[in-house]
């Protein structure tokens, strides 16, 4: 840490008085502290995942979306959630770790690993080593517009963050159990940060935790403006009023990057853990 800078409660660095206040990533000296501080921001992103409902509150949901983490020792594996846990009551020694061949190599009490999530997650997690994180969910806008079989328009600012950064999958291979399906996302997420699932959901990556949450959340948001914009304009007999590009690219410079997503989580990363306490640290 630098001598003019101090920590929040997460670990957080930012400059002292009379210096930039603008906070960034925390650094470790010891990859078992990296580790367990990312496995922590993992199970916070499952609890924020549950509280903007992505797990629907229902047992079945709990096996319908995952979020992983890089693994900063080995990085040929990754964290995942157990299958079956609620997202909620989900705390850091819950979390499984698991290898390039699907085995859980260590974790929780609950080893049971949700192969569809392996299945997707891995081959992002093989093909792209930019990519720390990866979450996928079937929420409920993202859901209705994968039906439509388009990509969203550029019709708000905050859909130019995903300027030129959003695939579209065009195939549901149903649920995947099976290599191939999830080498098919992986090639068509690209280096994209985000992609629309046909008829399936959404997915989101990133370098930390925090950006991939906060580009899920967003992307989510991003289809429910969307759908109701299409309805409104639908209605009058018309359509949306669109971005230009020179516009939308702009806007995507400032909004877009990696640590303006890592930037924009920190307020719902840190509110989730004043509400959580210390339990999610277990």
């Amino acid at each position: 840490m630098s001598p003019h800078a101090t920590k929040d409660v997460n670990g957080v660095e930012s400059a002292a008085s009379g210096q930039s206040p603008f906070p960034a990533p925390p650094k470790f000296e010891n990859p078992l502290d990296q580790r367990q501080y990312l496995k922590e921001r993992l199970t916070l992103g499952f609890r924020i995942f549950a509280k903007m409902g992505f797990d629907e509150g229902q047992a079945a949901s709990l096996v319908a979306g995952h979020i992983t983490v890089r693994d900063p020792i080995d990085p040929t594996t990754f964290w995942v959630n157990p299958f079956g846990v609620a997202w909620p009551l989900l705390r850091s020694s819950d979390l499984i770790r698991v290898d390039h061949s699907g085995q859980i190599v260590e974790g929780g009490p609950v080893r049971l690993l949700n192969v569809a999530a392996y299945m997707i997650h891995s081959a992002v997690h093989t093909a792209r080593p930019d990519v720390n994180a990866v979450a996928h969910a079937h929420s409920t806008h993202g859901r209705a517009f994968a039906t439509l079989g388009r990509n969203l328009d550029t019709i708000t600012q905050d859909n130019c963050s995903f300027y030129n950064d959003l695939a579209h999958y065009d195939s549901f291979g149903g649920i995947v159990l099976g290599p191939e399906e999830g080498f098919r996302i992986a090639k068509a997420l690209g280096q994209k940060k985000a992609a629309i699932l046909a008829n399936h959901g959404l997915m989101t990556c990133g370098g930390s935790v925090e950006a991939c949450v906060f580009w899920f959340m967003s992307l989510e948001r991003c289809c429910q403006v969307q759908l109701l914009a299409d309805a409104a304009a639908g209605g009058r007999g018309s359509e949306t009023v669109k971005i230009s590009d020179e516009e939308a690219e702009y806007t995507y410079q400032t909004l877009g990057s990696e640590r303006a997503g890592w930037f924009s989580a920190k307020p719902a990363f840190d509110l989730m853990a004043h509400e959580s306490g210390h339990e999610y640290r277990m």
